[in-house]
């Protein structure tokens, strides 16, 4: 049935976002800051609506044809969560939040560029999207696999907005540098955990 494709592509997807990484660590950031959110939240949405596209018609097989490019991407990927990693320590060794108190935050084009990295560079997204994701849907053919499909895309719209808006909630909590100290402490714990992950993977 298509409203079943439809429902276990949005529950695969939004399982697979879900876990706590890299790109959903920045998109809370920036929501706690209200900076740049839509934009944001809409180029996460839209990079993964492209990944999961891929990955359900059939590009799953980029692995296979290309073997090193999981690799390659995982120490590309590794380097850059390190140099995040480090420069949240920096800030928060430093202590200096009067722009996050302000509500202040980096351009546009930084945030843009910064999200492109946690996406691109990322190769448990590529794992994610044309791989489990990919698998899931060749299950489906036709009209199911286009719901699958269509599902899968409206979890990640879901996933994005709604964490880049509803870390607004958590603002209250966040209105002294100690509590951004805090943040910016656990933001690099989870890069590099994350960053080992990968190199060890």
């Amino acid at each position: 049935m298509i409203f079943t494709a439809a429902t276990t592509g949005f529950a695969t997807a939004f399982a697979l976002i879900l876990a706590i990484g890299a790109q959903n660590a920045f998109v809370l950031r920036q929501g706690l800051l209200k900076a740049h959110v839509f934009p944001l939240a809409l180029f996460c949405a839209l990079s993964d609506a492209v990944l999961i596209v891929a990955g359900v018609w059939g590009f799953g097989a980029l692995v296979e044809r290309f073997p090193l490019f999981p690799t390659l991407m995982a120490y590309a990927g590794a380097a850059f969560l390190i140099c995040y990693g480090a420069s949240r320590l920096l800030a928060a060794f430093k202590g200096s939040y009067e722009m996050q108190l302000a509500g202040e935050s980096g351009s546009l084009r930084q945030t843009i560029a910064t999200a492109a990295a946690f996406t691109w560079l990322n190769p448990h997204v590529y794992l994610d999207t044309l791989g489990l994701i990919g698998a899931v849907s060749t299950q489906y053919l036709g009209a199911e696999k286009l719901a699958f499909g269509v599902g899968a895309v409206t979890s990640s719209f879901v996933f994005f907005f709604g964490l880049a808006y509803g870390a607004r909630l958590l603002a209250p909590i966040m209105q002294s540098a100690r509590a951004w100290q805090i943040l910016d402490v656990l933001i690099a714990i989870v890069m590099f955990a994350l960053a080992y992950k990968l190199l060890i993977s």
